[in-house]
């Protein structure tokens, strides 16, 4: 067994920037275990643009802004060891992974930095009926076949959800020659952010239909149709609304969930609302030295907000490892009226931190106002406010007291 101050799970977007930000902190023994064979996770395949505007100032491909990261991180001789599978955390933090080049491995880690991402959800947690041929992908697999294996997974394409790389999924797939014959949501709205919408679909003249879903697969060897309907306000399908559209796949992006199966092996609670964990404004745990930032905690929109929040993270873990310890925590922060879930889940009220937020519903012409105690802490006007775009407050210490727990809502 070694011995690390700092281990940092998943070399993405927010493993790397957590392993930057530590460095020019003062943190010198830093090792990032990566389970592919690159650095960069999910944006190696994310080649389209639109990345780094919040962070660089400029729009980049996905491989371009990890490849930013890639690159300093290994200036700076940070350690990395690719092609390497966590296998468990333990609450006392001795993290067991084994990888083709360095064998089995068991290390100490004074800090465990969680930085692991998220998955798609799959046809198998949709429960959706009819038989299994070949041609049914998750959005991001198909990314993956295209823009990584340059293999077209189909022709004639039906989209069901519409989450961002679904939206994309269907402009590239256009772009490719496929026809994409419409994209199906459950939900009254679009789940995906509105420049994805006008950029990917109505730029393309590809139809959206709100309130449908798949109720049937079909097809034995390869898929040959789908049967869709429209739902009711409880997501229901409604009868004799059963339309059959022939098709040779389905591409399915309907929701990502935070991967967090090592955080429960290691002792981690998890909050039902995001499906990662509870964590305070220094992005600690509940287990004392592990920490969390990116999709592992709360799903993001923009991978900008995944280095940013990394970023706040390594600052609070280097103050822990140098300093031995955090300010206790135990103030409440609490999701109110038409809020989805809040980001950190408690607080110590007497420091800075950045509250992240998303709303229930859309909405026009509202405030979201932060009160502690019946006391009125800030309150933001807004337009519009989208399930879809994630919203976050800077709050002030001086605005806030330490014997009162926080409530967040939309007015």
């Amino acid at each position: 067994m070694t011995h690390r101050q700092a281990v940092i799970i998943g070399g993405g977007p927010a493993g790397l920037a957590a392993a930057l930000r530590l460095r020019e902190k003062g943190v010198s023994d830093i090792l990032i275990l990566e389970r592919e064979q690159r650095l960069g996770g999910i944006l190696r395949q994310c080649i389209h643009d639109g990345f780094g505007l919040t962070r660089f100032g400029e729009s980049l491909s996905g491989p371009e802004y990890a490849q930013r990261f890639i690159d300093r991180v290994q200036q700076e001789g940070i350690e990395c060891i690719t092609d390497c599978t966590v296998l468990d955390i333990t609450p006392d933090k001795v993290v067991t992974a084994v990888g083709r080049s360095c064998g089995l491995l068991q290390i100490r880690a004074d800090a465990v930095l969680l930085t692991m991402g998220c998955r798609e959800r799959t046809r198998g947690a949709l429960a959706t009926p009819g038989t299994r041929p070949a041609g049914v992908y998750t959005a991001g697999v198909a990314q993956n076949y295209i823009n990584l294996q340059n293999i077209m997974v189909g022709r004639e394409v039906v989209i069901l959800g519409s989450g961002d790389i679904g939206l994309i999924m269907a402009r590239r797939l256009t772009l490719e020659g496929a026809h994409v014959l419409g994209v199906y949501e459950v939900q009254p709205y679009p789940s995906g952010l509105p420049r994805n919408i006008e950029q990917c679909l109505n730029d393309y003249g590809i139809p959206l239909h709100l309130s449908h879903t798949v109720v049937d697969i079909r097809g034995r060897e390869r898929l040959s149709s789908v049967v869709v309907a429209q739902c009711d306000e409880r997501f229901r399908p409604i009868p004799s609304t059963e339309q059959e559209i022939p098709c040779d796949t389905l591409i399915l992006s309907v929701g990502l969930i935070p991967e967090n199966e090592l955080s429960l092996a290691a002792g981690v609670e998890l909050d039902a609302r995001t499906r990662g964990a509870f964590v305070d404004e220094h992005h600690q745990t509940g287990v004392p030295g592990i920490f969390a930032a990116g999709n592992v905690l709360h799903v993001h929109d923009l991978v900008d907000f995944v280095s940013l929040e990394a970023e706040q993270l390594a600052d609070s873990a280097a103050e822990y490892l140098l300093s031995g310890s955090l300010p206790e925590c135990g103030l409440e922060v609490k999701a109110g009226q038409d809020v989805g879930h809040v980001i950190p889940q408690r607080i110590s009220g007497t420091r800075d931190f950045t509250l992240s937020l998303r709303v229930r519903r859309p909405l026009q012409n509202v405030s979201v106002v932060v009160r502690q105690g019946g006391r009125e802490v800030l309150r933001r006007k807004m337009r519009k406010a989208l399930p879809a775009e994630m919203i976050q407050l800077p709050i002030k210490a001086e605005k806030l007291t330490a014997d009162a727990d926080m409530e967040v809502c939309v007015e």
